[in-house]
C-alpha cells in the first residue's frame, strides 16, 4: 500500500500546484481520527483557503473534482467525501489496501526499512558504575536505549550503542573500602561496620552480600574477565589497588550477566577515567576559562550557564581543586561530537533531569560548532516491582533493589522487556511479576506473541513445510471483508509508524501498535476461517495472515523480544 500512498501523494500534489503554486510541497494524507470517516483524510482545502480568500468548503469541492479525474484516484479510490469545513475523505478501494500483503511478503524482514541516509547516531545507555549488581531502573534503561536503537536502525541510521562508566572516584572507592573489609573477615553489624544513617561514614559501605562474593573470589586470587577488561587478585587484603581493580573488573563481569540474559550488547565502553587521563577534561576547562565563560568565586571555578539557559551559575571546579561531575560530562560530550556523531540520545533516569542544561550549557559555551540542543535525552522513571500483590523492595544479591536479573528469573527476558516498554519512558511503571508470567490476554507480551504463534499454527495446518514465499504473488482480490480490510490498513500503517516511534525516541509506541495488531488479527480470525475448500479464498487469506505474522515478528524484534511459532 506504500505504493499506493506514493502515487495518491503525487497525483494530490500536482493538483494543489495548480491550485496554488507551492503548495504541491507540502501533499500530506492524514489518518482520519474516527475510522468510519474513511482511510485518509486531506486538509489541504482548509489550509489553502485564507491566503487564497476562498471559502473552503467551496475549495474542497473544487479539489475533490480534480482528484477524481486523475489515474490514481480513479485506480485506487473509491470514494471522497467532504466533510465539515472542507475536510476531504477518502476510501481506498479494497485493492489499494490488498497491495500491503504483496509489499510485506516480497520485503519481508524489512518491511518498515528506509534506506541508509548515511548518518551515525549514538544511543548511551546503562551507564551503570560498577558498584552493585544492574537493578530494574537500569534494566528499563538498557530496554529503551535498545529499541531506541532498533528504531533508528529502521530508518536507515549507523547506530552505535555505547556504556559509559566511572571506574574511579567515590562510588569506587566505597566499593573497595567494603570489599577490603569482608576479606579481612568483617561484616555489616560488626562494631567496625557504621551502621548509623546519620554518620558519613556509613555511607562509604555497601552491605549486599554480592560484595562477600567479591571477597571471596578475591582471596581465592581468581581471574575476571568483564567485556572490556580482565584482572587476576592477589588475594593480599592490604594491596588496596589491586582489590579496586579486581572489584571493579567483578561487577563489569556481573552486569555483564546481566545483559547477556537481557540479550544485550553495547559497541563501546567508555570510562569517564580516560577523559582525565587522555587531557580531555584539562582541555574542556581551558577552552571554557579562554572563551571567557568562567569566573572564580569564593575559591571555586564558575560557569557562566545562566548565559545559555540555567536557572543558576553551576560550579565547575571546587575549592579542594576536584571537577564537578558535569564537567567530564561535558568533555565527553565534545568528544561524542568529534568522533562524527552529529545525533546523539542519551537514555537516563529522571534525577538526571537537572544535568541536562549544564551539560548544553557548557557544549555552547566551548564553541565548537555543537548545535543547540545537542545531545536528546530521554528521561525514565524507576519501576516498583509487585509480586504476589506486594511490593518487592529487596533483594538478596543486592541488598537492597531487586536486581534485573532476579527480574529475568521471576518471568522471562521477553516478558521483562515488552512490560518496560510498554509505558512512556517518564510515566511511573508498576511491573506485575504475576501478570507477567500469566498465559491469559491480560498479558500483553503473551497476547502479541500467542497471535504469532496462531498464525504459524495454521501456516503448519496448510503446510508442515511451509514456504511464505508461494504465497507472495497469490490473488488477493478475495479480501474484501471488513476485519481483513482492517487488518490490511493497519499493516499499512507499520512503516510510518516506525518513523514517527524513531523521532519522538517512543519505543512504547510499538508495543501499542503490536496490541493493536495482534486485536485485529484474533478479530480477523474469528470472523474468517482460513483453511477453506475454496483454494483461491484460502490462499489469498494465508497470505494476509502471512504478511501480518511478518509485521509481528518485525515489531517484536524491534523490542528485543522474541516470535516464538509455538506456545
Amino acid at each position: 500500500m506504500l505504493s499506493v500512498k506514493q502515487e495518491l501523494l503525487a497525483a494530490l500534489a500536482d493538483e494543489l500546484e495548480k491550485v496554488s503554486p507551492g503548495a504541491g510541497s507540502r501533499a500530506a494524507f492524514e489518518s482520519p481520527k474516527v475510522a468510519a470517516h474513511g482511510d485518509l483524510a486531506c486538509t489541504a482545502a482548509m489550509q489553502l483557503a485564507k491566503p487564497l480568500k476562498q471559502n473552503p468548503r467551496a475549495l474542497g469541492e473544487q479539489l475533490q473534482a480534480a482528484l477524481e479525474a486523475t489515474p490514481a484516484f480513479q485506480k485506487w479510490v473509491q470514494a471522497i467525501e467532504i466533510a465539515g469545513p472542507g475536510f476531504l475523505n477518502i476510501r481506498l478501494k479494497p485493492a489499494a489496501k490488498q497491495q500491503v500483503v504483496h509489499e510485506v511478503l516480497a520485503q519481508g524482514a524489512q518491511y518498515g526499512y528506509q534506506p541508509a541516509r548515511g548518518e551515525k547516531v549514538l544511543v548511551e545507555f546503562v551507564s551503570a558504575n560498577p558498584t552493585g549488581p544492574l537493578h530494574v531502573g537500569h534494566g528499563r534503561q538498557a530496554a529503551i536505549g535498545d529499541a531506541i536503537s532498533h528504531l533508528y536502525a529502521t530508518q536507515g541510521w549507523s547506530v552505535h550503542r555505547e556504556f559509559y562508566y566511572n571506574d574511579a572516584g567515590v562510588q569506587i572507592d566505597t566499593l573497595t573500602k567494603s570489599t577490603q573489609l569482608r576479606a579481612k573477615g568483617f561484616k555489616p553489624g560488626d562494631d567496625c561496620w557504621p551502621t548509623d544513617a546519620d554518620n558519613p561514614l556509613a555511607k562509604n559501605f555497601y552491605n549486599g552480600d554480592y560484595i562477600q562474593d567479591i571477597a571471596d573470589a578475591f582471596l581465592a586470587k581468581s581471574t575476571v574477565q568483564a567485556d572490556d577488561r580482565a584482572f587476576t587478585a592477589n588475594g593480599d587484603v592490604e594491596d588496596y589497588e589491586n582489590i579496586r581493580q579486581f572489584a571493579v573488573a567483578y561487577l563489569r563481569n556481573e552486569q555483564d550477566k546481566d545483559l547477556q540474559a537481557f540479550n544485550l550488547q553495547f559497541d563501546q565502553y567508555y570510562l569517564e577515567s580516560s577523559l582525565y587521563a587522555n587531557g580531555h577534561v584539562d582541555a574542556t576547562v581551558q577552552r571554557l576559562v579562554a572563551n571567557g565563560k568562567t569566573y572564580e568565586q569564593d575559591g571555586a571555578l564558575w560557569l557562566k550557564s545562566t548565559d545559555y539557559g540555567d536557572d543558576k551559575d553551576r560550579v565547575m571546579r571546587k575549592q579542594d581543586g576536584t571537577y564537578t561531575y558535569f564537567v567530564p560530562d561535558v568533555a565527553y560530550h565534545i568528544q561524542k561530537f568529534q568522533r562524527g556523531f552529529t545525533k546523539v540520545v542519551n537514555i537516563q533516569g529522571t534525577d538526571h533531569h537537572g544535568t541536562i542544561a549544564r551539560v548544553r550549557a557548557g557544549l555552547q559555551a566551548a564553541d565548537v560548532g555543537i548545535p543547540q540542543g545537542y545531545p536528546d535525552y530521554v528521561l525514565h522513571t524507576m519501576v516498583r516491582v509487585v509480586r504476589n500483590g506486594e511490593e518487592v523492595k529487596i533483594s538478596k544479591r543486592a541488598g537492597s533493589y531487586v536486581t534485573l536479573r532476579d527480574l529475568i528469573e521471576w518471568t522471562s527476558k521477553d516478558a521483562v522487556r515488552f512490560f518496560l516498554l510498554s509505558r512512556k519512558p517518564d510515566t511511573e511503571y508498576t511491573f506485575d511479576v504475576d501478570l507477567a508470567v500469566a498465559q491469559n490476554n491480560d498479558n500483553p507480551v503473551y497476547y502479541v506473541q500467542y497471535a504469532h504463534a496462531r498464525i504459524c499454527s495454521v501456516l503448519r495446518g496448510w503446510r508442515e513445510d511451509y514456504d511464505v514465499a508461494a504465497l507472495r504473488d497469490v490473488d488477493l482480490s478475495p479480501l474484501e471483508g471488513p476485519q481483513a480490510q482492517a487488518l490490511m490498513l493497519l499493516l499499512a500503517k507499520y512503516p510510518e509508524m516506525l518513523t514517527a516511534a524513531a523521532a519522538g525516541n517512543a519505543p512504547h509506541d510499538v508495543t501499542f501498535y503490536l496490541r493493536d495488531l495482534a486485536a485485529a488479527y484474533h478479530s480477523y480470525y474469528d470472523a474468517e476461517r482460513i483453511l477453506v475448500d475454496d483454494e483461491a479464498v484460502k490462499q489469498a487469506r494465508l497470505a494476509l495472515v502471512a504478511a501480518t505474522a511478518q509485521v509481528l515478528h518485525n515489531g517484536l524484534a524491534v523490542l528485543g523480544v522474541s516470535a516464538p511459532a509455538r506456545m
